[in-house]
């Protein structure tokens, strides 16, 4: 493994083992269990409808957002454009948190740890893309670039720590059924 890696990794256990987390993480939890509850809400936020978690297909929007203005900004691009890009990025940025929020209230312990600084990145990451926002609305484009650009540092950090929770802790996906393996039969063409 290279050092990147490895740093990261050691970034996640020293997170993991933080224990000062859990009287905040249990807060906060509880707060999301009893506002969205077991009901209709929740399995909204959950994906029952669609049949796997709602959160990984969500956060694709406020991301894909905040990176195309990010391209405009580095490249010269409409300026407007930009800013309506962050704009829709911190819109869209709430019913992705709410459903991660979701999905993080069932976790326990290191998981619950890490989902929770993986929150606190994410809540940093729209406040920066907020503050971009104003900055370009009020004609100030270079500290709105520089703003984007710190905002996109932290969902970065948040997102390695989201792909942390989902591929080495399995949070998100012990809870849905295996899917039904389909076999096909092949039939060989023959060529004349």
């Amino acid at each position: 493994m290279s050092a990147l890696p490895e740093r990261l990794t050691g970034a996640a256990d020293r997170i993991e083992q933080m224990k000062a987390l859990d009287g905040p993480a249990s807060f906060a939890q509880h707060l999301v269990r009893t506002t969205v509850g077991s009901g209709r809400i929740g399995d909204v936020l959950g994906g029952e409808p669609i049949g796997h978690p709602l959160h990984p297909a969500l956060v694709a929007v406020p991301i894909g957002a905040w990176v195309s203005a990010s391209v405009l900004d580095l490249t010269g691009g409409d300026a407007r454009a930009a800013r309506r890009l962050v704009a829709l990025g911190c819109v869209t940025a709430l019913p992705t948190a709410a459903s991660g929020a979701h999905d993080w209230s069932r976790t326990e312990g290191e998981a619950r740890r890490v989902g929770f600084v993986h929150a606190l990145l994410n809540d940093a990451a729209l406040l920066v893309y907020v503050a971009s926002w104003r900055a370009r609305r009020r004609g100030h484009r270079v500290r709105g670039v520089a703003l984007s650009l710190g905002g996109a540092s932290l969902l970065g950090a948040a997102g390695w720590l989201g792909g942390h929770l989902v591929f080495t802790r399995r949070v998100g996906v012990t809870d849905w059924p295996e899917p039904e393996t389909v076999h096909a039969t092949v039939t060989p063409t023959v060529m004349p």
